[in-house]
């Protein structure tokens, strides 16, 4: 299966003409300069800057920029050592940033320029905080970030004759280093470069022979040739149409044949529409052990997961399902009254109300009510915080995480590698609807599974499209 988290590498063909392309624009080629000597633009050296950010989302930042120079300044150090402590990924990034500073180092100083391991890689320092000409503290005020402007602007004032980027995923810090004319770009290591055509997962076929599709509902299945030239990817769905009737499908990754979907309800859930009914498909399918599906509000990414986990609830020995915390303005949870409980109720409280409302579908007298609660009594169903599943082992369960996109590549890569013999690992989440910092539509985790797991014979897709929550949530979602 393709790794979540691995690093895309600049196309052969493009790092050969220009030897200067950058993670920070890694789909781009560097653009001319002028410069006192004549050169070739592609031989100009950069020098890369990187923020905090950088290295909390990719703690392996500073080898991605090829041959040329990474430098952080002293304050990005000491903003990492408030994060070395925790169980949060964003901890887990600084811990292991700092152990390869430490090896790096070794017995050289951090204020001289050390080479980077590997390759026609570039060197590494350290960079401390001597105030240039143009003081960006005096300007916008004493605090890290300003402090980390001056020291790119040192930078730039000692090395005239190379290109100083910063590098930042804190879109205001890019735009204040751009008011210092100083150039500035977000890491793009990991980036999908086009959100807007994403893999959907499915796709409606016209002018399907009528023949074709009466197969379809005699047989259960028919050759793809019969269809399409070229095979789709693995386990996707199509909605296929003839000029009087129609029929739900799915290209089965195991027996190359196009087979037909039923609509089947999920512990109660009936789907509403053909996008929901493949992703009850997907998520009820034991061959497919990772699944994702993305929507905006009101299109039952959640609920669909939720009920077609309890309608499996005999193939595993438990459902989790998890969400990440993501404080509320950046503050850590830790400021909210109460015992731990109390902290973290507000945040799952979306979660019991998709589980309540399955449970509604049943009357309280009924055993399928009655499940659920046994269920939960018994640890069966667990609602819990991501950050509570960190370091275990995933084995006979079914794991729903909840709001994924808040998720990055990394923490996405880890949850997956947790999974052990008989799990199936589901993620639900809308790419557009971020709220952690630095983090947006190409660069948050669900895109970049979505993305990079297509057309393996172990995934599925599926994008809901339509809101059925109801009429007056779907005004908000397409007027507002």
């Amino acid at each position: 299966m393709p790794n979540p988290s691995e690093t895309p590498k600049v196309s052969p063909d493009k790092t050969k003409k220009t030897k200067s392309a950058s993670p920070a624009k890694a789909s781009k080629a560097a653009a001319p300069e002028t410069a006192a000597v004549a050169a070739p633009a592609h031989n100009i050296k950069k020098i890369f800057v990187l923020d905090t950010s950088v290295i909390l989302y990719d703690h392996s930042a500073i080898q991605n920029f090829q041959e040329h120079d990474v430098a952080i300044p002293i304050t990005v150090l000491e903003e990492l050592d408030n994060f070395k402590k925790g169980n949060d990924i964003k901890n887990f990034e600084a811990r292991e940033f700092i152990r390869f500073i430490d090896k790096l180092s070794a017995e050289h100083k951090l204020q001289e320029w050390l080479p980077l391991n590997g390759k026609n890689k570039g060197h590494f320092k350290v960079l401390m905080n001597n105030a240039s000409s143009l003081d960006a503290v005096e300007i916008f005020g004493d605090k890290n970030d300003h402090r980390i402007l001056n020291s790119a602007l040192q930078m730039q004032r000692e090395r005239p004759e190379s290109k100083v980027v910063l590098v930042t995923k804190d879109i205001n810090l890019r735009l204040k280093a751009r008011a210092l004319n100083l150039v500035s770009e977000d890491y793009e290591t990991g980036k999908i470069q086009d959100v807007a055509g994403l893999y959907t997962g499915n796709d409606t076929l016209e002018d399907v022979p009528a023949n074709i599709i009466n197969e379809l509902y005699e047989k259960g299945h028919c050759e793809t040739e019969k269809v399409m030239a070229v095979p789709p990817a693995d386990n996707h769905y199509f909605i296929l149409k003839s000029f009087k009737n129609s029929i739900l499908a799915f290209y089965n990754a195991a027996s190359k044949q196009l087979e037909r979907v039923d609509k089947l309800s999920a512990f109660g859930v009936k789907p509403r529409n053909a996008e929901q009914t493949f992703a009850i498909h997907a998520l009820t399918n034991p061959d497919i052990k990772l699944v994702t599906v993305q929507g905006v509000a009101g299109t039952g990414k959640t609920l669909l997961a939720l009920a077609s986990a309890l309608e499996q609830r005999r193939e595993y020995k438990q459902i989790y399902l998890a969400r990440p915390v993501v404080p509320l303005s950046n503050k850590d949870i830790g400021y909210l009254p109460g015992d731990i409980k109390s902290k973290l109720n507000p945040y799952m409280e979306p979660l019991w109300d998709n589980l309540k409302y399955i449970q509604n579908q049943f009357s309280e007298t009924s055993k399928e009510f009655q499940k659920i609660r046994d269920m939960l009594d018994l640890e069966k169903l667990m609602i819990t915080p991501l950050a509570y599943i960190r370091g275990r082992s995933l084995s006979n369960i079914i794991f729903i995480v909840d709001e994924a996109q808040n998720l990055t590549p990394h923490e996405v890569k880890t949850i997956i590698s947790r999974a052990g013999e008989n799990t199936k690992i589901i993620f639900t989440g809308d790419i557009y609807q971020i709220d952690t910092p630095y983090l947006d539509s190409q660069s948050n985790g669900l895109s970049y599974l979505i993305d990079r797991a297509k057309n393996h014979p172990l995934y599925a897709h599926i994008t809901l499209l339509k809101g059925e929550r109801s009429e007056l949530a779907n005004l908000a979602n397409e007027l507002l």
